[in-house]
């Protein structure tokens, strides 16, 4: 496989499917390794992101007290 290929299956998830097995054996491990998500985590990364997303800003009780989060 050329260098191109090779870093075209570790981003593209389509055209790493689209490999035979003999393709796949021969490519290499990600140099970054594969991603552990606890199953926790997993349950819970929609809470997490709301939280974020609903995060106003804001500085102090004041930028909050304004209808225009300005002083």
């Amino acid at each position: 496989m050329s260098k191109a290929d090779i870093i075209r299956a570790w981003k593209d998830s389509t055209y790493r499917a689209s490999l035979t097995e003999g393709q796949l054996a021969q490519l290499p491990q990600h140099p970054a390794g594969t991603a552990q998500v606890r199953s926790y985590e997993l349950a819970h990364a929609d809470d997490e992101y709301a939280l974020y997303t609903s995060f106003t800003g804001s500085c102090c009780r004041a930028c909050t007290a304004s209808p225009t989060g300005y002083v």
